[in-house]
């Protein structure tokens, strides 16, 4: 059985900002930008893997959540504690500059951590955790 990852699901409340940081800032291309009913679905993923994406969803517009379970992910969104990813690089000292330029969240520089990688942490525009690991 051969199963990869397609597409990982992130919120966000600003699809302008969402571009700005993923395109202009990580350099993700693209993918699709969808609108429908006033709000828009943008999936975007590093230009030299075209098979694995990230979809930059509207949050709670699944039929399913109640009201009380949108305020409370609109409430986590706000506080940085709803949703995350974590991605890799050959150089994160020099991933970490770049973001920091952009004046990007930052919410750890890059540290050697004890369990033996370095990596470092920073908020998109929505307040997702995005952890950035070096691959040696």
């Amino acid at each position: 059985m051969n199963i990869t990852i397609h597409a990982s699901f992130l919120p966000q409340d600003d699809p302008e900002a969402a571009l700005v940081f993923y395109r202009d800032t990580l350099g993700f291309e693209v993918r699709n930008d969808v609108g429908y009913d006033g709000m828009r679905w943008i999936t975007v993923g590093p230009p030299d893997q075209p098979a694995t994406s990230i979809v930059l969803h509207p949050p709670a517009v699944d039929p399913g959540v109640t009201d009380e379970e949108r305020r409370t992910i609109t409430e986590m969104m706000a506080k940085g504690t709803y949703a995350g990813i974590l991605l890799a690089t050959s150089d994160v000292d020099a991933a970490f500059a770049r973001l920091q330029a952009s004046d990007a969240d930052v919410v750890q520089e890059p540290t050697d951590q004890p369990y033996g990688v370095r990596d470092c942490a920073f908020r998109d525009p929505a307040g997702n955790l995005i952890r950035i690991q070096e691959v040696r």
